[in-house]
């Protein structure tokens, strides 16, 4: 699995009947790391928060972080995704590096001003200090229609997927200090669009908007803002939102003809929070989307 995947690779059609999806529900499983992949103590010291950090591309995200001797801090939806939270903890505990401290997961709703504000207050109080946002949580729902797309879940959409870059940017914002940094999960879909994921695609090309316009905000105090805009990628978030035959065919519309694991994702997180390699890129979007051409 992983390295080996070869184009026109395809997963098992499957669904899932609600959101957030189960990473342990899936079959093949998600990688969430390349054991050829070699850590250099790039993130030492730091201590990272992760929206969505349990399952998928968080996960990944949080075991790199873990894995180049960032401690790290997770959210998840608490009774829905406990057991993918559970597996993620033991996995970050496992790898946690020389003085890290203990990888922590706090349940939360990052749609909510409170809740983030919460969550920032309890990795301050836990560690002391926060030196990079990782933005990550999101949902979707399939539909072929804008005729489908009702108030209440375009308000849900928009509160999971891009108030919470704001909310979460705000309150960690005021704990961070020259040399940090805020990395947002945006998309292919704000690029290219989607059809069936009108209001994900909207919030996705939000994130890209804000990603820009904050970078140039924060640029004389001197923390860096960049985004990642996956393609198609092996994570819950698919069978729980997409019609089975739809999971058949994952990755088929990208020139390398496969959907990504996510452990291809995270090293482009690493290498945007770390100094040592990105200390000069700001306001820009890396694009691991499997070969499309974005001109942006």
């Amino acid at each position: 699995m992983g390295s080996q995947l070869e184009p026109g690779y395809r997963f098992p059609a499957q669904a899932q009947e609600e959101q957030p999806g189960k990473e342990y529900l899936m079959h093949p499983l998600p990688q969430s790391f390349n054991p050829n992949y070699k850590p250099s103590s790039k993130l030492q010291g730091k201590v990272a928060l992760i929206t969505g950090g349990d399952s998928g591309i968080g996960r990944a995200v949080s075991y790199y972080f873990t894995l180049e001797g960032a401690t790290v801090a997770f959210t998840y939806v608490k009774g829905q995704e406990d057991e993918d939270k559970d597996q993620t903890l033991k996995m970050l505990y496992g790898i946690k590096a020389q003085g890290a401290k203990d990888p922590i997961a706090l349940p939360t709703d990052v749609g909510s001003e409170e809740n983030c504000k919460q969550v920032v207050d309890q990795v301050l109080s836990e560690y002391g200090q926060i030196d990079i946002l990782v933005n990550n949580a999101a949902e979707q729902y399939y539909s072929t229609t804008i005729e489908d797309i009702t108030q209440s879940r375009l308000e849900r959409v928009f509160k999971t997927n891009i108030f919470s870059h704001f909310f979460m940017s705000r309150f960690a914002l005021r704990h961070m200090k020259e040399g940090s940094c805020i990395i947002n999960t945006a998309s292919l879909a704000a690029y290219q669009g989607n059809q069936t994921l009108l209001d994900y695609s909207s919030t996705k090309g939000a994130i890209v908007a804000f990603t820009r316009s904050l970078s140039q905000q924060l640029i004389s105090r001197g923390i860096r803002v960049n985004a990642v805009a996956p393609g198609p990628v092996w994570t819950p978030l698919q069978p729980a939102s997409m019609p089975a035959e739809k999971i058949a065919e994952l990755g088929s519309e990208v020139p390398l003809d496969r959907a990504a694991e996510p452990y291809e994702i995270a090293p482009s997180y690493v290498f945007l929070a770390s100094n040592d390699c990105a200390s000069y890129i700001t306001g820009q979007v890396v694009h691991p989307n499997g070969g499309s051409i974005v001109n942006a």
